[in-house]
């Protein structure tokens, strides 16, 4: 299987390392500049890659649908995996996960996992739990898909389009996923949270971020109004000034 990935700044070898974790149709392309521009404003190495079955990674077999449990292997196999064939030595020098919608639920069960293996979490938008609210826009984002707009936008971005919009989609709208939820598993994270949401979230609500402050001690929590499921791209700005604050007292 092939994974792509991009190292950034690596050349500050001795500098903390943030490893950026894609949302449901997200790939390193669609990061765009951000992940850049935080890790300049920081000083720090970064690493993005695509999961498989989207980007330039390898797609999904043909026919092959993710089970329920598809965020917990990305987050202990996959994830995992990765970083131990990049070298990169997860108990000398644990790693922070940037983690956007489905890639924050990733980072949030890896810390879960891996307690003494990473240094600290950034949320973006993290689901803990199904809302109503997140399968309407899912069954919206499908409509779209197939009419058209959205297949031709995500097509710059993956090599299978087709490939990371149904993996997601299905199973997000399949009954058995109805019921999927992380609360229990929070507690066991050790780390720094900062958990982030846009006040306009069209495919969760502040409970998702709040859910996960009443499991994980000491979690800051940052809602952002006029901003929507993408804080980075919605409010950029506030939101880098908001992850160097939270650094400066926990890195």
């Amino acid at each position: 299987m092939h994974i792509e990935y991009r190292w950034l700044a690596a050349e500050r070898h001795d500098r903390p390392l943030m490893v950026f974790l894609h949302e449901g149709l997200g790939s390193v392309s669609l990061w765009r500049d951000f992940p850049q521009r935080l890790v300049d404003a920081l000083g720090w190495r970064g690493l993005l890659y695509s999961r498989p079955g989207y980007g330039r990674s390898t797609p999904r077999a043909p026919g092959e649908r993710w089970a329920p449990n598809f965020m917990h292997r990305q987050a202990h196999e996959v994830l995992p995996a990765l970083l131990a064939a990049l070298q990169v030595d997860t108990v000398a020098e644990p790693p922070w996960l940037f983690g956007h919608s489905d890639g924050g639920s990733i980072a949030l069960l890896h810390a879960a996992r891996f307690p003494g293996r990473v240094a600290g979490l950034v949320v973006l938008a993290p689901h803990i739990l199904v809302e109503d609210v997140s399968m309407r826009s899912i069954a919206q984002a499908r409509e779209a898909y197939r009419a058209g707009p959205l297949r031709e936008r995500l097509a710059r971005h993956h090599d299978d389009p087709d490939s990371a919009f149904w993996g997601w989609n299905d199973i997000w709208l399949d009954p058995a996923f109805r019921g999927w939820s992380i609360t229990g598993e929070l507690a066991s994270i050790r780390c720094p949270v900062l958990a982030v949401q846009g006040r306009d979230d069209e495919y969760g609500s502040l409970e998702q971020v709040q859910g996960i402050a009443r499991q994980v001690p000491g979690t800051e929590v940052l809602e952002l109004p006029d901003c929507g499921h993408s804080p980075h791209r919605d409010q950029p700005g506030r939101l880098t000034d908001a992850v160097r604050h939270f650094l400066a007292t926990r890195a």
